[in-house]
């Protein structure tokens, strides 16, 4: 439309520059777009009976088991919720990397990302979020003895000798550039696999990650450990992890309704049972709403 109308041109149009005639029009097209698809997606789950929701292989929070089945904590809520929404619900799961999510939502690839994302108002600008569903801390996937003594990102970066892994997308890359660790010492994967074997081949003597994160590869592999939990600080605050689904924009109708059945589900008894499999517990439910996070 720009290249066809410039805004050089006041030919007049029923009054109207024709340029400003075309901005108008196309400003109704895109308010009637956006309309539109905010109906379409819930009436899809409500009329048609189906979703689409992406996963990013992150276990515990959403990732596929050895039988392919599709498990964590954010599909299994996801499940409860849009069965209250819709009990005859047709739910479609794909797998994407993680800095794909809000790509993936922004070009309708998928409706909901179910993979424990942080909410942060940087995010916050690109994509809507449910109110949070847990909240937790951080820590490093290390060599078993942690050779280099990293216990959080100011030891990474006040060690010359020391790198970091992180994964695209998510928010250990923010940790890691406000506390200064230069771009020669911070690694950058495409994904948690990736990630953990530039851990093992040397590239990388940490990667950052979630505690619950931590713990499940280390469950599984006797030559990495932990780090102690802790909660980075920004501008002398502790900063806490608080995670939630991610809609387009557009989606407020679906938010809303997600958020009404989150509501009284989230620290019932059946939420603790369904999430305690993965490690979450009575001490990690959220105290704030995706406004609160939206606006910290």
């Amino acid at each position: 439309m720009r290249g066809q109308i410039p805004f050089t041109s006041f030919t007049l149009l029923n009054g109207w520059p024709r340029s400003v005639a075309s901005l108008i029009v196309a400003g109704i097209m895109v308010v009637a777009a956006s309309s539109a698809g905010a109906e379409a997606t819930l009436d899809k789950i409500t009329g048609e009976g189906k979703v689409t929701v992406a996963i990013a292989n992150e276990a515990p929070y959403g990732y596929r088991d050895e039988s392919g089945e599709v498990t964590g904590e954010a599909p299994e809520i996801a499940r409860v919720v849009l069965r209250q929404i819709n009990p005859g619900i047709d739910i479609t799961f794909v797998s994407t990397d993680f800095g794909q999510l809000i790509p993936g939502l922004e070009n309708g690839d998928f409706d909901i990302a179910a993979a424990g994302m942080f909410i942060t108002p940087p995010r916050c600008g690109r994509v809507a979020f449910s109110n949070p569903t847990y909240v937790v801390g951080e820590a490093f996937l290390v060599n078993k003895g942690n050779p280099k003594n990293i216990t959080n990102y100011v030891s990474i970066s006040e060690n010359k000798e020391a790198k970091v892994g992180l994964i695209a997308g998510t928010v250990e890359y923010n940790y890691a550039l406000v506390t200064g660790i230069p771009a020669d010492r911070a690694s950058l994967y495409r994904n948690f696999d990736k990630a953990v074997e530039g851990l093992k081949s040397g590239e990388v003597d940490a990667v950052g990650m979630t505690s619950l994160t931590i713990r499940e590869i280390v469950a599984a592999d006797p030559k990495l450990e932990s780090t102690e939990q802790f909660y980075p600080e920004i501008d002398g605050a502790a900063v806490k992890g608080y995670g939630g689904f991610a809609f387009r924009k557009q989606d407020q109708g679906l938010v809303e309704a997600f958020n009404e059945q989150l509501a009284t589900f989230i620290g019932s008894d059946e939420h603790l049972a369904l999430v305690s499999p993965f490690g979450f517990k009575s001490d990690m439910l959220p105290d704030k709403t995706a406004a609160d996070l939206c606006e910290d």
